[in-house]
């Protein structure tokens, strides 16, 4: 959630010469619509449900892939993560999150909430997050944490 993990995963990607996956993208191609009209139309439960179903083709060797903010809740989603992939934290401070996404349109999980909603949001998360292999501090330009990534990758 405004991690910037689809800008340094592409960075890391195109560095290293892998492959790049954002698995929202993955889940819009499959379900032809955008995550805002997939949650308009039908449910937040359709949305997990496609992330659930496109995750394990996303997570290949080789391959940089940008996760969703919320893949991560689900206990199986994160087992197979854990177990199929370096796991990295880009660590941000709440007021940055708040600055970058507050006015992005195509954020359902965002749009008509307060900042303290969507902190509430974060916090809940955070604990998962806090549980990865790796953390980068993702308050620094996207390129330096593009940079510590690739260190992480390939130690």
């Amino acid at each position: 959630m405004g991690s910037g993990k689809t800008l340094v995963g592409a960075l890391v990607a195109q560095r290293t010469g892998a492959a790049f996956f954002d698995l929202d993208h993955l889940v819009e191609d499959k379900a032809g619509l955008s995550i805002a009209e997939i949650f308009a139309t039908h449910s937040v439960e359709t949305f997990r449900a496609l992330e659930k179903e496109m995750l394990p083709r996303a997570l290949q060797p080789d391959t940089v892939v940008a996760l969703g903010g919320g893949v991560a809740m689900d206990d199986d989603n994160w087992a197979l993560i854990s177990d199929r992939a370096v796991t990295v934290y880009l660590e941000v401070a709440f007021d940055l999150v708040w600055e970058r996404i507050r006015q992005l349109p195509g954020r359902p999980l965002v749009a008509g909430r307060t900042a303290s909603e969507v902190e509430a949001l974060y916090n809940r998360r955070r604990a998962r997050y806090e549980r990865a292999a790796h953390r980068v501090d993702g308050n620094l330009p996207a390129g330096e944490v593009a940079d510590q990534v690739i260190k992480l990758w390939s130690a």
